[in-house]
């Protein structure tokens, strides 16, 4: 009798063993988190880093499902699907397109967006001062009227070109700040719109002759071929002014200001923290980068010299980074 006794205890405390480890085996199982861009290029991929980077600092143990729609919304809303379907703990939609697809399909789960110029217009809150349902995050909206003004303050022109993707939501609204930045600044402005990045080099070219420089707000088809509308600008020797420095690191944009897209991410992923955490999105305001330190300013003295200007040393000395000779330095 104690020899059975003796063996039923054993089997107990292995069964025991097998149900804790079991147990550990659920606790241990990785929070899923779904991130979507519209397009790939290196802003937004700083955005997707820097979410990963937020999430992980945290100490959350999580699986990262990376999609990019390539531009395209009907893929955006397959994503989106996808997601659904995976069941994620929260998606991150990163740029208007992706974001409202992600809200429009996933009701019930967390949805953050990153990069969205205007969650207002796009629908997806109804203030700036919290979240709406089960959405919240961050906006990229530039002070572009104050660009603009400096634009020409350090250029000397007098006709702005502006190169906007017709179906990006973010674009469209900039288009109005663009407007009356010109028109406080004095200057005339030269629109053409465009649909994919494949039209972003034809457009350059429709445009170039008629205009002295161009502003770049953050339009995501026209940055996934920026290298091709720098060369038409480049080779007419006229300064392009670009609201995103992350693309403007290569080389070939006059100047760029903006904030520092990877800090952006991590912003954003900060607040899918939160979330994860057990805040509800309703709850987080929308978050804005406001903070000096959030932004770079950059000057390409070789694009400078080839449209023979001169940039006055005080702002050079406010500049985070500097391209000299093909080489960019961190200030």
């Amino acid at each position: 009798m104690k020899k059975v006794v003796a063996l039923a205890l054993a089997a107990g405390v292995l069964l025991a063993g097998c149900n804790k480890k079991s147990e550990n085996g659920a606790s241990a199982q990785k929070t899923k988190i779904g991130i979507a861009k519209i397009v790939q290029h290196v802003a937004l991929d700083a955005v997707e880093q820097g979410v990963v980077d937020a999430v992980k600092a945290a100490g959350i143990d999580a699986e990262f499902d990376l999609q990019n729609a390539n531009g395209d919304v009907n893929t955006a809303n397959q994503i989106a699907s996808q997601f659904k379907d995976e069941n994620v703990a929260v998606a991150v939609g990163i740029a208007t397109p992706v974001a409202i697809a992600l809200a429009n399909t996933l009701r019930e789960t967390p949805v953050v967006f990153g990069t969205v110029t205007d969650p207002l217009g796009a629908g997806l809150v109804r203030s700036l001062d919290h979240g709406e349902g089960n959405v919240t995050g961050m906006s990229d909206e530039l002070p572009s009227v104050e660009h603009i003004k400096l634009f020409a303050k350090l250029t000397g022109i007098k006709t702005l070109g502006y190169i906007y993707t017709a179906s990006e939501d973010n674009s469209v609204s900039s288009l109005e700040l663009v407007k009356k930045g010109c028109a406080e600044a004095g200057l005339d402005l030269v629109t053409q719109s465009i649909s994919n990045s494949s039209e972003v080099k034809q457009a350059a070219e429709a445009i170039v002759d008629r205009v002295d420089g161009i502003y770049l707000t953050t339009d995501n088809t026209v940055f996934s071929a920026l290298p091709s509308l720098v060369g038409v600008f480049n080779k007419a020797k006229k300064p392009i002014f670009s609201g995103d420095v992350t693309g403007a690191k290569n080389g070939g944009c006059f100047m760029a200001q903006g904030f520092n897209y990877y800090k952006a991410g991590y912003a954003t992923g900060e607040m899918v923290v939160q979330i994860l955490n057990g805040a509800k999105p309703y709850e987080i305001p929308v978050r804005f980068m406001t903070k000096p330190e959030d932004s770079d300013l950059l000057f390409d003295l070789d694009a400078a010299e080839t449209c023979g200007i001169t940039i006055p040393q005080e702002y050079l000395d406010q500049a985070t980074f500097i391209i000299k000779d093909g080489k960019l330095t961190e200030k």
